[in-house]
């Protein structure tokens, strides 16, 4: 594979990250705030309706910050996709994130890291995004 390809398929992988986080923050609140809003609305007593709120305040939190990781992976899926000068940054940013994320994103960091710190992924990025190795000028000892 070229480096091009390297680079749209590690954009792809991170469109997929940020998409599959946005599903898991739609689960999140679900679950969570229906949870909390199914004992706030049943509670007899003031206990557990806080208990409910608590359910409902933490899936807010979870949802929010959830959505934001999402965002990044996004945009940085994009940035790499577009083989933007930015895409190396943001790529290797959310690299070492995903890597927290066992076992999908783990892969996913990986394979940007390898990729990005690598050989391939330096010189892909100093070629402006393009996939033309720099060579030197050739040898003028045929004069």
């Amino acid at each position: 594979m070229t480096a091009r390809d390297h680079n749209k398929l590690l954009g792809i992988f991170f469109l997929i990250n940020g998409g599959l986080s946005i599903i898991g923050a739609f689960i999140i609140a679900l679950f969570y705030g229906g949870i909390g809003a199914i004992l706030v609305s049943n509670s007899r007593k003031s206990e557990d309706a806080a208990i409910g709120g608590i359910f409902v305040v933490a899936a807010i939190v979870a949802v929010v910050f959830v959505t934001i990781f999402a965002v990044f992976y996004l945009f940085t899926g994009w940035k790499l996709y577009k083989a933007q000068s930015i895409g190396r940054i943001l790529g290797i940013v959310g690299s070492s994130l995903c890597l927290l994320s066992f076992p999908l994103g783990t892969a996913l960091g990986v394979y940007g890291l390898w990729f990005l710190l690598g050989e391939q992924g330096k010189h892909f990025y100093e070629a402006g995004g393009n996939n033309i190795a720099k060579t030197p000028p050739p040898p003028n000892s045929w004069q």
